[in-house]
């Protein structure tokens, strides 16, 4: 359900500020207001509070997050953490920045060098790595290679596919080089060819220019690989590369060095510096005068006192908190707070994908919570499948919900409605299929006189679901009526939440009009009752016209769609249990009983997961499509209380 909510001021002296909004951020109960905005107290009006040292904070922590991007991942003990983190909090707020910049000055430096010099490494050790594959490949034609004092050698790699190039390049270098080049090529792999140049190397400049303005892949040798055999050149390259490989072995080695010495205390310098930040980011919502401060946001009510009486054990009388008297123009303002049991949560969740409902409105994931496995297990209504999806949820929710947020909620939904899914299995009668019937260990229940069986008692089924839907639907409108007399306290809504009233209103009579008709055609109640049924369907739309002018009393065909759409129920069921059956068709057709088996369970896996997707799916739908829109208009606010989140 939606909590109750309490908007407050928060006031205290302004040279306290910073310790009292440290501990409304401990507290974390606050969902914060534009003070300065909203509240003039005795004709003064209230300034914006721009606090200087969000800036100095920002870059503290922008420095040691660079800090720690370059060092190595250590194992943090967090009890040791905790314990710096709550040793340099009791040392103030001054001590901690100071603390940071000493670390800084300390670390920076260091760091930066270290992963330069590693960068540069790096670079130089994929460059050698490069040479020595092209140099390998042309080996066997070093022969080729003449060697000429004051000529100059350099390598190009060109793909296959731009071998033609080989040739333009040639005639050009031949121009430039006035016929004092020569290229000798050989294939590196199958997708590149290395092109050895030897050129005069009074024209190095223009070569080179050329070269790269040709877009090729130049490979020049270092000064000292020249006039060298490639042999040589190939000891000496893998000896600079093993020599790179060690210094950036060493250079990781000093890092994890640091990482151990310093990796706890920046790691907990952070956070008490991002804590502190993300309290300053909100002081432009504050108010002040030259001695005081304004805090104001709502709380809720049973967070009240807590509150109260922490401000109260740290400062005493210094700190006011004053309920302000509600009005329905401020509670309409007011923020959404969930605070549903456990097994609704999951609910929450599937509700957070759309508008949330306002302060004001009824909570729908309590009903979603209900009419959701409802829907979902008369959908699929099978004992195996529901054991079988609630074994892969119980799965997927250990193995991977410390990976990813959504799949804890959404598993535990889906463990909520394999619940109702068995049940149902039980009154029609079906084990993965028909496989129960075949092996006559369940048969379908006989409830009221109808054999639940899915397909002998699909018109009764039909109206089942028909039935759900026009209880559904009614309860809709019904909870929507409530919502809009609620709304109305508010004077400026008052006007149209009558009309919605009456518009709803007709709407319910419309649908039980039509009911008494049917049944009155159909000799199921008294024939009298049908000038009833014409009397409440005249009345009916009058309200609907009323309400919603004459196009609303177009709606009436939308709503009974609505209620035709809960025949999904039914239709989607069905194709579930068609699919069942024909796996044990198919598997009972080969004659192998391995294979059979093997291809039923494929089928009846593939069937399982369609129906969790296809089940969900359809009963989220009536609940957002048909029911929702009945009574909740959403664009609420959430409730956002000040305080620490989530940061790794």
């Amino acid at each position: 359900m939606l909590q109750r909510m309490v908007k407050v001021q928060v006031i205290g002296p302004k040279k306290h500020l910073n310790q009292i909004v440290d501990t409304l951020y401990q507290a974390g109960t606050i969902h914060l207001e534009d003070a300065s905005r909203d509240h003039e107290p005795g004709g003064i009006i209230l300034q914006k509070i721009e606090p200087e040292e969000a800036d100095t904070l920002a870059a503290l922590i922008s420095k040691i997050e660079g800090i720690q991007h370059i060092l190595p991942k250590v194992s943090v003990d967090t009890k040791q953490e905790e314990a710096i983190i709550s040793d340099l909090g009791q040392q103030g707020q001054e001590a901690i920045i100071k603390r940071a910049q000493e670390v800084i000055r300390t670390l920076e430096p260091t760091t930066k060098e270290l992963i330069s010099k590693k960068t540069d490494l790096e670079f130089t050790i994929e460059n050698l790595s490069r040479y020595q594959d092209v140099i390998e490949k042309i080996l066997p034609i070093e022969e080729q290679i003449p060697a000429l004092e004051g000529f100059e050698i350099t390598i190009i790699l060109i793909q296959r596919e731009f071998e033609g190039l080989l040739d333009l390049i040639r005639d050009r270098l031949t121009s430039i080089t006035k016929n004092q080049c020569e290229l000798i090529s050989a294939s590196v792999d199958e997708e590149n060819i290395a092109t050895v140049v030897i050129f005069n190397r009074q024209y190095a400049g223009e070569v080179h220019s050329f070269l790269y303005s040709q877009n090729v892949n130049e490979l020049r040798l270092p000064p000292e690989y020249l006039n060298r055999p490639l042999k040589d050149i190939l000891v000496l390259n893998r000896e600079r590369k093993e020599e790179a490989v060690a210094l950036v072995e060493q250079i990781d080695s000093d890092l994890r060095e640091l990482a151990i010495t310093w990796y706890m205390e920046i790691s907990a310098l952070r956070r008490l510096l991002t804590d502190r930040y993300e309290e300053l980011k909100v002081y432009n919502k504050f108010g002040q005068t030259d001695y005081t401060f304004i805090v104001l946001g709502w709380i809720p009510k049973k967070l009240l006192e807590p509150t109260k009486m922490k401000l109260r054990d740290a400062y005493g009388d210094l700190v006011v908190v004053n309920e302000l008297e509600p009005t329905p123009e401020m509670m309409d303002d007011a923020p959404t707070f969930y605070d549903n049991p456990a097994i609704v949560k999951p609910f929450e969740y599937l509700l957070s994908f759309i508008s949330h409902p306002k302060y004001r409105e009824i909570d729908p994931s309590p009903i979603f919570a209900i009419f959701f496995p409802i829907f979902f297990g008369l959908i699929v209504g099978d004992i195996g499948y529901g054991f079988v999806i609630l074994g892969i949820a119980l799965l997927l929710k250990k193995t991977f919900s410390e990976q990813f947020d959504w799949i804890r909620p959404l598993m535990n939904l889906m463990i909520i409605a394999s619940l109702p899914t068995i049940l149902f299995g039980f009154v029609f009668g079906k084990f993965f299929g028909d496989l129960g019937n075949r092996l006559d260990i369940i048969q379908p229940m006989t409830i009221m006189g109808i054999y639940w069986d899915r397909f002998d008692a699909m018109i009764p089924m039909l109206i089942l679901v028909i039935a759900i839907g026009v209880f559904h639907i009614i309860l809709g409108l019904s909870l929507g009526i409530i919502n809009q007399y609620t709304k109305m306290q508010c004077a400026k809504y008052a006007c149209d939440c009558r009309k919605h009233i009456c518009e709803k209103a007709g709407m319910i009579m419309a649908i039980l009009s039509v009911l008494v008709l049917a049944g009155a055609l159909t000799l199921f109640i008294p024939e009298v009752l049908m000038y009833a049924g014409i009397v409440m369907l005249v009345i009916a739309l009058a309200l609907i016209i009323y309400g919603g002018g004459l196009i609303a009393s177009m709606e009436i065909i939308s709503l009974f769609g609505n209620i035709v759409s809960y025949a999904r129920i039914m239709a989607i069921g069905i194709s579930c249990m068609v699919l069942g059956v024909v796996a044990n068709e198919l598997g009972g057709m080969i004659g192998v009983a391995v294979i059979g088996i093997a291809v039923a369970t494929v089928i009846h896996m593939i069937n399982i997961i369609l129906k969790m997707f296809t089940g969900s799916l359809h009963s989220f739908r009536l609940q957002i499509v048909e029911f929702g829109p009945k009574f909740t208009e959403g664009g609420g606010k959430l409730y956002k209380p000040f305080r620490r989140g989530d940061r790794g």
